[in-house]
């Protein structure tokens, strides 16, 4: 009986530990620490008469579920990545069907870090600086590539970049970048 509620109550923590990674994960894309994925549904508007609101309208809000089916399989993928379910993450983030976004391209390369699949991780991360030139993430991530590497050079160049991009020294990515090339740091 003993053993019975400690399982039953172990599951529960895992299932509130799960929830409490996805609101977190919600709520630091909300305050600007990460970037939103998707990409915001745009919807038309302009000289249209009734008929062609009402057509927009439908669309618009066919465009709100696919885009929140979306951000939830993106959550859940980044989810499984930060919690060191690496494997499991990179396919989930390769079902999403969206490679190109930075984002995804990012948390593949970084995933594939962890795993030491240092080739893979450095075709994803330039994948994703190649969709987006200015994804903080990525540089400060490929920047630890970098470090693990042993060129230490090339990562503190990588440093310069993120706090470009950032405009200054206290963001996250230029902290933790910087605390993994001085060795205080692993990420």
């Amino acid at each position: 009986m003993n053993i019975h509620r400690s399982h039953c109550i172990g599951i529960v923590a895992a299932v509130a530990l799960f929830g409490f990674a996805i609101s977190a994960g919600q709520v630091r894309a909300a305050e600007g620490g990460s970037t939103a994925y998707p990409p915001t549904p745009s919807g038309q508007q302009g000289g249209q008469g009734q008929k062609g609101k009402q057509g927009t309208q439908k669309k618009k809000k066919q465009n709100q579920g696919e885009f929140q089916q979306l951000r939830e399989k993106y959550q859940h993928a980044r989810a499984l990545i930060l919690d060191g379910q690496y494997e499991v993450g990179i396919a989930a983030m390769h079902a999403i069907g969206d490679d190109d976004n930075p984002e995804i391209a990012n948390y593949i390369g970084y995933a594939s870090r962890k795993l030491g699949r240092y080739d893979d991780s450095k075709y994803w991360y330039e994948k994703a600086l190649a969709a987006d030139p200015n994804h903080v993430r990525t540089w400060s991530y490929y920047g630890m590539w970098h470090a693990e590497q042993g060129n230490k050079l090339m990562a503190q160049d990588f440093l310069e970049k993120v706090r470009l991009i950032c405009g200054n020294t206290a963001c996250e990515e230029y902290v933790k970048l910087k605390g993994v090339i001085e060795g205080t740091m692993t990420y």
